[in-house]
């Protein structure tokens, strides 16, 4: 089974929504549930997908900390939906932690991820947020 990065990040945030609601949950199991809902036989999992998920659960904090001041003062993290927030951290955790996805590639992956599971407002503040990122990385 070959997946394509893209894929890779839908179970990413699949997984990682997952571990939101069940912290206790075990990765491994829950990654094969996710790559072979059908199948008895254990698969490989993408190494990237280990990347995304073990990284965003271990750099939340300093994820959500570089979230927090792109909110407005009205807005605090725990006010989110959960699958904007997710998207977020995947997003901040590609732009800060992984060299070979361009700062583009990156922020166009949330937006993509917000399509298929928000809505049209979730797109939309993935992408405002994340606008101002690029915005500020480039001053």
């Amino acid at each position: 089974m070959s997946l394509t990065r893209h894929e890779i990040r839908e179970k990413a945030f699949q997984a990682l929504f997952a571990l939101n609601a069940n912290p206790d949950a075990d990765e491994n199991q829950l990654f094969q549930q996710l790559l072979n809902p059908e199948e008895a036989d254990a698969v490989e999992i993408p190494a990237y997908l280990s990347t995304l998920v073990t990284g965003v659960r271990e750099h939340q904090a300093e994820l959500d900390a570089q979230i927090q001041p792109y909110l407005s003062q009205k807005w605090s993290l725990d006010r989110l939906a959960k699958t904007d927030l997710i998207i977020l951290r995947i997003a901040f955790f590609e732009l800060q932690f992984v060299d070979d996805v361009p700062t583009k590639v990156a922020v166009n992956e949330a937006i993509e991820l917000a399509k298929a599971f928000s809505d049209d407002r979730s797109r939309k503040f993935v992408s405002g947020v994340l606008g101002k990122v690029v915005k500020n990385q480039a001053n």
